[in-house]
């Protein structure tokens, strides 16, 4: 679906309602501006959060994670 808006004074944009409800964008919601190329990707700041922590998780080494570090060390500390 296309939706359109206008830049009006002050450089803002109001995202159209349909859209900030389709993207799950709420008011109060911190957005993060990627410019690629000639274009712009908007994501709220937890969005990308979650997208760079999925980045790093992808690199770590035979896909251990901290849960499952402290699970292996509480396993040969008795359970604690």
């Amino acid at each position: 679906m296309t939706y359109h808006a206008k830049l009006i004074k002050g450089g803002k944009i109001v995202i159209p309602a349909d859209l900030r409800r389709e993207l799950g964008f709420h008011e109060g919601d911190t957005l993060v501006f990627e410019r690629d190329g000639e274009s712009i990707r908007i994501t709220t700041y937890q969005q990308t959060v979650r997208e760079v922590q999925a980045e790093f998780k992808s690199l770590v080494p035979g896909g251990d994670t901290v849960e499952e570090f402290l699970a292996d060390r509480r396993g040969l500390w008795g359970g604690e």
